[in-house]
């Protein structure tokens, strides 16, 4: 089999593109693409705690963490300690936070419309099950 014809090299390929596009996308607000992820999260569902938002976003719970101190310093979260299990903390918006959403919104759907530009609503849909169905199958291995 050539080369192409691998789809782990197909989505590597795609994945690498997208990640590069959607970090020029952001780069303005001064955040990475991983950070972007955690504020999309964040403004679905605030107080999570860490080790849940590594598990939302499928990441190693150190480097979020990590991310999570970038995002503190910037003003766009915090972080309180839980309360029924000190050892974990909760995440929250700031003000910072809440506010930027709008307007990193926009450019970020923009950027999406872009990347499925000529697909149906049902290749797109057919495409995440697809994903879905080749990570599940290597997941665990």
């Amino acid at each position: 089999m050539e080369l192409e014809q691998y789809i782990g090299v197909n989505v590597q390929r795609a994945a690498l593109k997208l990640n590069n596009y959607y970090q020029k996308v952001v780069n303005p607000f001064d955040i990475t693409v991983d950070q972007w992820e955690i504020l999309i999260v964040l403004w679905e569902k605030e107080g999570i705690t860490q080790k849940e938002l590594a598990e939302r976003l499928y990441k190693d719970q150190t480097n979020v963490a990590r991310m999570l101190f970038k995002l503190e310093k910037k003003e766009f979260i915090y972080r309180v300690v839980h309360e029924a299990d000190r050892r974990s903390l909760r995440v929250y918006l700031t003000p910072k936070g809440r506010e930027i959403k709008e307007e990193i919104l926009a450019p970020s759907m923009d950027a999406y419309n872009k990347t499925i530009q000529g697909l149906s609503q049902e290749e797109v849909d057919t495409f995440r099950r697809v994903l879905t169905v080749i990570y599940n199958n290597v997941k665990d291995l």
